[in-house]
């Protein structure tokens, strides 16, 4: 089932309608406001070019990926693979579950149905990977490890287990409680960012927001709807994550090679940033030369202790798919590209700027190779929303404090363009090498781990002449929830009418509870009506869910 249903995102973007399907190309047009976008805007300024490895062009593929580094990730004339993730393990390895299908295989690419993953390693992220062995039948493999120490590599349909990254693996498969919502098109292309205590966030290819309270426990939907930007695009392979700052998602238009990136911060409400996080032509070398793949879809991110994305792995491959055949001269691999991880922020001013604000101090902070005192060209910084630095505005430089290996920027608040809805202010600039500089950090004065208050649909039924209306509310957070209040509203003929409210207690995390309405409002008997429930919590509304219902039948 595809059923596409939006929100309210930053950007208002018209696309074309898609075409060209048996070359699985169409261009998408980009909007005008993308041009004025300064060096690390987009997200795809944080792609470095590739490592120096071994340069050949005594290998398979099209002109325009000869020569290339060979010993870049993952490739050989044996299989095709396809996606993967890299997690670093105890053993100061790099494990890489990929998967793979025999290049000699009579149906070409399209034998990816039959896909078995492979776990590769290699002494470094870059590769080679070579592989160890073979874990099974499985496609879109995805590896994480849970809070109990065991790692799980997510397939379509199902996901392995084991103590070990070096097996024995063990076939389950995940429960998924939709919560009377509808699934958007269907469950496929999972991908998993941990929380705080453990638990898991998943996002589904449709842009479905679920989650787990151990990551192998039942997952349970919480949206009604995609989270995916508000534009035209054949969406797929979704990535998300979380730093020391936020969340981070990123989706790609499979037909229009385009992927865009959002952020947030509490996982389940996004806002999606101008430009481009990845096209084609994003595997360069340091001298230029550009490995130029035909499509980068599977994106997935290795993460450093802070959780930043260190690097990108794509798959890629030299032709269409449908161009792949057996035993010929193209096929796929897994690349490897680091990313720029951004630099470790500390905003100091412990209340929101208003009008009277003079000063904005953000702390830069030393680590390994990278000195601020020396490193950074401070005339070239601007801090505030992504909204203004990312368009070359935001706060200017005033002055700098050396702070122990620190370094204390004042900048003056005018033009910062924070609002109360900022949850992550961002810093661009350079370094003294004329290298980009950027990162993002945390304000003062939110709280970045709040309840999170989901209901279901409530169950109908008569009592003394009225409507009684249950309602299951769950809170998904990790914190306890305050008193909150909700409402429920139905749409008769034109008006919305709204048919109670009700006080909701303070839950604790994870926990559920049960509400009842009376209402007078007489419904048709078979006919279908429109509601909406509405949780709020200090007169501030933290849910919605809205869906279509027959309350007497």
């Amino acid at each position: 089932m595809k059923k596409y249903l939006f929100i309210p995102l930053i950007l208002c973007v018209l696309f074309l309608t898609p075409c060209m399907l048996i070359a699985q190309i169409t261009e998408r047009p980009r909007p005008v406001e993308w041009d004025q976008l300064v060096e690390g805007g987009r997200f795809k300024d944080r792609l470095l070019p590739m490592p120096k490895g071994k340069l050949s062009s005594d290998t398979w593929g099209a002109k325009g990926v000869l020569p290339r580094y060979v010993d870049n990730g993952i490739e050989d004339r044996i299989r095709s693979y396809w996606g993967g993730k890299i997690i670093l393990g105890s053993d100061k390895l790099y494990h890489l579950y990929v998967a793979g299908w025999l290049e000699s295989s009579a149906k070409g690419h399209a034998e990816w149905p039959n896909s078995i993953v492979y776990h590769t390693v290699s002494d470094n992220s870059i590769g080679p990977f070579v592989v160890k062995d073979t874990i099974g039948k499985g496609h879109n493999p995805e590896v994480f490890r849970i809070k109990d120490g065991r790692y799980v590599i997510y397939i379509i349909d199902g996901y392995y287990i084991s103590n070990s990254l070096n097996g024995p693996w063990e076939l389950k498969h995940f429960d998924f409680e939709k919560r009377d919502r509808p699934i958007i098109e269907g469950l496929s292309n999972l991908t998993f960012a941990q929380r705080e205590d453990g638990s898991y966030l998943m996002v589904c290819r449709g842009g479905g927001v679920w989650i787990s309270k151990t990551g192998i426990s039942a997952y349970n939907q919480i949206t009604d709807r995609r989270v995916y930007p508000n534009v035209k695009g054949e969406f797929e392979d979704p990535v998300v994550w979380r730093d020391n700052v936020q969340y981070h998602l990123i989706v790609n238009d499979w037909l229009g090679r385009i992927a865009f990136y959002q952020r947030s911060k509490d996982g389940v409400n996004w806002v999606t940033d101008p430009g481009e996080a990845y096209t084609i032509g994003v595997a360069k070398h340091e001298d230029g030369q550009v490995e130029d793949w035909y499509k980068f879809e599977r994106i997935k991110v290795l993460q450093d202790n802070y959780g930043r994305a260190i690097q990108a792995n794509f798959a890629v491959i030299d032709t269409s798919k449908a161009d792949d055949k057996a035993s010929d001269r193209h096929s796929s691999k897994n690349i490897s590209v680091p990313l720029n991880p951004g630099v470790l922020l500390t905003m100091l001013n412990k209340e929101m700027p208003t009008a009277k604000t003079k000063v904005i101090s953000v702390k830069i902070a030393a680590e390994k190779g990278f000195n601020p005192q020396i490193d950074v060209d401070v005339k070239s910084l601007r801090f505030g929303a992504s909204t203004e630095v990312n368009f070359g505005r935001g706060s200017k430089v005033l002055s700098v404090v050396k702070s122990n290996k620190d370094l204390i920027v004042n900048f003056d608040a005018k033009g910062s363009g924070i609002t109360k809805e900022e949850f992550a202010p961002k810093l661009i600039g350079k370094s003294t090498a004329g290298k980009l500089l950027y990162g993002y950090t945390r304000v003062p004065w939110l709280n970045y781990n709040e309840a999170i208050l989901s209901a279901r649909k409530p169950v109908f039924s008569s009592e003394n002449n009225k409507t009684k209306l249950k309602i299951e509310v769950e809170n998904f957070g990790q914190v306890v929830s305050k008193k909150s209040v909700l409402e429920v509203t139905c749409l008769v003929g034109n008006e919305k009418k709204t048919l109670g409210i009700a006080a909701v207690p303070v839950l604790q995390p994870y926990g559920k509870t049960e509400v009842s309405l009376l209402t007078d409002q007489v419904f048709e008997k078979g006919k279908e009506y429109a509601f909406s429930v509405t949780v709020s919590t200090n007169n501030t509304k933290v849910s919605l869910f809205e869906f279509k219902a027959v309350p007497v039948k």
